[in-house]
């Protein structure tokens, strides 16, 4: 069991870090708690224990680093919370050999997207273009949504939100890690009055995803983590095809 919760912590610092960078970690920590014995749906739940903590933490963080912009957050924020209230309740009624089909097909479709990059240019800043306010709004419900179900992938569909409206991959990044915040107090809730929480498990995976939310946040000011994609993907894939034949 030691050795079960030493894996969790490890996978939880990468996934906390993959998560502030871009998004993705969840495509490791939740089939990780499926196959440690957890239903499809409890694994879901519980991811959310680590989500929730790594994003206070990448929270405080940005913070510091002066890099968030209020007005951003607060008109992403709203938006998404409603999203996952309708997501989250999704998750909960949907079977648990559904959930697990619908979790490998997008770790595989999500991974591939983003080999294809198609924000890359406009993320790193070019091609810029004026704030969409209607843009962020309205894509922030979609993520909330999508987050409230499954969580794994959000990021990237966050950072597709942001890069669409206008916003910088920093700036971006700083608006994601607070909207997420935000919806995920909701979105664990109603996973916790369902029972689909185990507390020990999340609990070490918090503390793993944690840690790796500051290094997340270190690299994303840095702009230095472009190596991190090809060795998630390959690991992701593994996940997926795995997850299919189990």
């Amino acid at each position: 069991m030691t050795l079960q919760y030493l894996l969790l912590f490890f996978v939880g610092l990468i996934a906390g870090t993959l998560n502030v960078i871009a998004g993705g970690g969840s495509f490791l920590t939740i089939p990780l708690l499926i196959f440690m014995g957890l239903p499809p749906i409890v694994a879901n739940g519980t991811n959310r224990v680590g989500i929730l903590c790594q994003n206070i933490t990448a929270s405080w963080s940005f913070q510091r680093h002066g890099v968030v912009d209020w007005q951003y957050v607060r008109w992403a924020t709203g938006p998404a919370v409603v999203g996952a209230l309708l997501g989250s309740k999704l998750a909960i009624v949907i079977g648990d050999e559904i959930f697990k089909n619908i979790l490998a097909v997008l770790m595989i479709a999500v991974t591939l997207w983003t080999l294809w990059d198609p924000l890359k240019h406009k993320a790193t800043g070019e091609n810029e273009k004026p704030f969409n306010r209607a843009a962020l709004m309205g894509g922030f419900f979609l993520v909330g949504i999508y987050g409230g179900f499954v969580q794994a992938g959000v990021g990237f569909l966050v950072l597709a939100a942001t890069t669409l409206a206008g916003l910088d991959l920093v700036k971006g990044n700083a608006v994601k890690v607070l909207s997420i915040l935000a919806y995920t107090f909701i979105s664990l809730a109603i996973f916790a009055w369902e029972g689909k929480v185990d507390w020990t498990l999340g609990f070490v995976l918090a503390a793993g995803t944690m840690v790796g939310s500051q290094i997340g946040v270190h690299l994303t000011v840095l702009k230095g983590h472009s190596w991190i994609k090809k060795v998630v993907t390959v690991v992701v894939i593994i996940m997926a095809i795995k997850l299919i034949l189990s």
